[in-house]
Order: C-alpha cells, then sequence, then structure tokens
C-alpha cells in the first residue's frame, strides 16, 4: 500500500488534492502540482492589466541614463507577473513550433517514464547505489540528449533567453513610470 501511494502514475494519484492535470503529473520532490497552482495563482493576481501594459501612449524615450534605469527597476518591479506570462509564452511558443523539439520531449518523458516504472518493480542500483529520483532524471537525460542535440534544444534555449530580454528588456526601459512611482523616486536634499 505504501508503494502505491508514493507512485505518481498510479489512479490513486488522481484523488490527491490539486489532482487536475498537474496532480497526475510526475513532479521533482518538494515541488508539487499546489505549488505550481499557486504560483500562478498569486502571478495571475498580481499581473497588471494588459491594456495598460501595452498602451503605446505611456511609452517614451527616457532622457538619460539615470531616468532609464529607474524605469528599468521600477518596471521589473510593477510588471513582474507580465514578464513572466510573457517568458513561457515565448517558451510555448518555441516547444509548439519546433516538432523536433516535441518529440525529443516526448522521447525525455518516455524514457523517464520506463525509468520510473523499472524501478517500481524492483530498485535500480548501479554501481552498488540505487538510483534516487534525480538520478533517473540525470538517466533519462543522457538517454534523450543526443534527441535533444539533434532538435536544436541548445539554439532554442538561447533564442528564447534572447527574445525574452529583448521583449522584457525594451518595454521595461521604454514604458513610462506611473505619476506615483516618480514621487516615490525623488530624493529629499540632505
Amino acid at each position: 500500500m505504501d508503494g502505491k501511494a508514493s507512485d505518481p502514475f498510479s489512479s490513486e494519484a488522481e484523488q490527491l488534492p490539486g489532482a487536475g492535470v498537474l496532480g497526475r503529473l510526475w513532479l521533482p520532490k518538494g515541488l508539487s502540482g499546489n505549488v505550481i497552482k499557486d504560483w500562478v495563482d498569486h502571478r495571475r493576481k498580481s499581473i497588471r492589466p494588459w491594456a495598460s501594459f501595452v498602451d503605446q501612449r505611456k511609452f517614451s524615450k527616457p532622457r538619460n541614463f539615470g531616468e532609464l534605469c529607474q524605469r528599468v527597476v521600477r518596471n521589473l518591479d510593477t510588471f513582474h507577473s507580465n514578464y513572466a506570462f510573457i517568458f513561457l509564452g515565448l517558451i510555448l511558443y518555441c516547444i509548439i513550433s519546433s516538432p523536433m523539439l516535441l518529440i525529443a520531449l516526448g522521447v525525455f518523458a518516455g524514457a523517464f517514464y520506463i525509468i520510473h516504472l523499472k524501478t517500481l518493480e524492483k530498485k535500480l542500483v548501479v554501481f552498488g547505489r540505487e538510483l534516487t529520483q534525480g538520478h533517473q532524471l540525470g538517466l533519462a537525460g543522457g538517454v534523450s540528449f543526443p534527441v535533444f542535440w539533434l532538435a536544436g534544444a541548445g539554439t532554442a534555449v538561447f533564442w528564447v533567453l534572447g527574445a525574452t530580454l529583448a521583449v522584457i528588456g525594451s518595454h521595461a526601459a521604454f514604458h513610462e513610470l506611473e505619476s506615483c512611482d516618480i514621487d516615490e523616486l525623488l530624493m529629499e536634499p540632505v
């Protein structure tokens, strides 16, 4: 009974709290479906209205480097949830637009699933040590590495990082601060 309760692929996993799609997926230890759901809910609650986020009237060139730095810092603080969803959207776009990357992710998930099933039957021991879930992930990554390499996963990672920096950096630099933000930034003379 105890072995089945720890099996994330068993039918009992569907009865756990937060057992939607995330509850049925395997997640690393310490990272449950509830943690991810809470993170997404927090981001959704703290998201700023997209209309004000993309309002063209609120964009202008900063007067100097100091104002540019103030804008970037304040806008990163103000729009962090919007930026997180932009980052996730770029990742999703990159994965969906590359069929080979989808295949590589499928190979990785399949390799991990097969390794996980083997460890449920009998504990895997390599060089006298039992394989932990981290080791299992590493083994699945090693098995699927050639497919990721052929799919150009490294290029995809750098594309996502570059696109994210370009989109978020330009928005943070050119979006004007709100009047209440400007008042906070003014310093009193000493």
